[in-house]
């Protein structure tokens, strides 16, 4: 099969305005070479194959690795800084994620990563979890967060916004953020547990609205609908951030464009990633 190569009409890019040389995209499940259940929605014999990213998900490795390769050409980027994800709430330094893997260690295990060195490359792998891209508008930091509801829970928007404010020499409050796919709020079923780890630890005055970003299912005692966009704009918004796009993508719904953990069980993983052009 003669499979194209991955374009920008295979990626989405933050619609934010910030410096020009603060560049991001966040990958679909387009325009790879991976094959079913990796590939397309379809299998089609004249579609091209899947954008599978992950290492870990069972696919053919040497697929992986020419996604990961059509990922770099398109960006015109330098290997990234990939992180061992545990849902968690750790922000390390993309700088030191890269140099521990040239050193042939272990992989780093955080959900974000910042920097401020031009060349290096902040990611997030995602299949339901969403991720949360910040930046300096002026162009001096930014940072990726891997968002499901554990790490949003822990701290890790705020955490990494911290950190990329520090870096940039600004108060969080000047950052821009962008959130990309995730399962959107019409498919995010969830329990008790959850709703009690986002409004249990919250101040009286945001119980009210981070209550109404979850919808109980109607004759389903002790299930709820949950909007994490909304959780995350809420988390934004402690930290006085108002500059924030996306949100709108959901991954479990729009089956031919993203790849869907909670929908599909065995299936690939996409990227957000963000870094500061040379």
């Amino acid at each position: 099969m003669n499979v194209p190569d991955l374009t920008l009409a295979d990626v989405l890019q933050p619609d934010w305005r910030v410096a020009p040389q603060v560049r991001a995209l966040v990958t679909t499940r387009n325009g790879g070479v991976s094959l079913p259940p990796y590939g397309r929605w379809r299998d089609d014999a004249d579609q091209p194959g899947g954008l599978n990213l992950g290492r870990r998900t069972d696919d053919d490795p040497a697929h992986v690795e020419e996604n990961r390769a059509r990922l770099r050409a398109l960006a015109g980027i330098d290997e990234p800084a990939w992180l061992q994800q545990v849902h968690g709430a750790q922000v390390v330094s993309a700088d030191d994620v890269l140099d521990n893997a040239r050193a042939g260690g272990a992989a780093i295990s955080a959900d974000a990563s910042v920097t401020d060195r031009p060349g290096t490359v902040s990611l997030v792998m995602i299949a339901d979890c969403m991720p949360v891209l910040l930046c300096d508008p002026a162009g001096r930091a930014v940072g990726a967060a891997h968002a499901g509801w554990r790490g949003l829970a822990a701290g890790v928007v705020e955490n990494t916004a911290q950190r990329v404010a520090a870096l940039a020499g600004i108060e969080p409050s000047a950052l821009h953020a962008y959130l990309g796919p995730c399962i959107g709020p019409s498919a995010f079923e969830v329990g008790d547990d959850v709703l009690h780890a986002f409004v249990d630890t919250a101040s009286a005055a945001r119980r009210g609205t981070i209550a109404r970003a979850f919808v109980p299912r109607t004759g389903v005692p002790g299930k709820y609908l949950a909007d994490l966009p909304a959780l995350a704009r809420e988390r934004l918004a402690q930290l006085g951030i108002a500059q924030v796009t996306g949100g709108d993508q959901c991954t479990f719904t729009q089956r031919d464009r993203y790849y869907s953990y909670r929908r599909d069980r065995v299936t690939g993983r996409m990227a957000a990633l963000i870094w500061l052009a040379r």
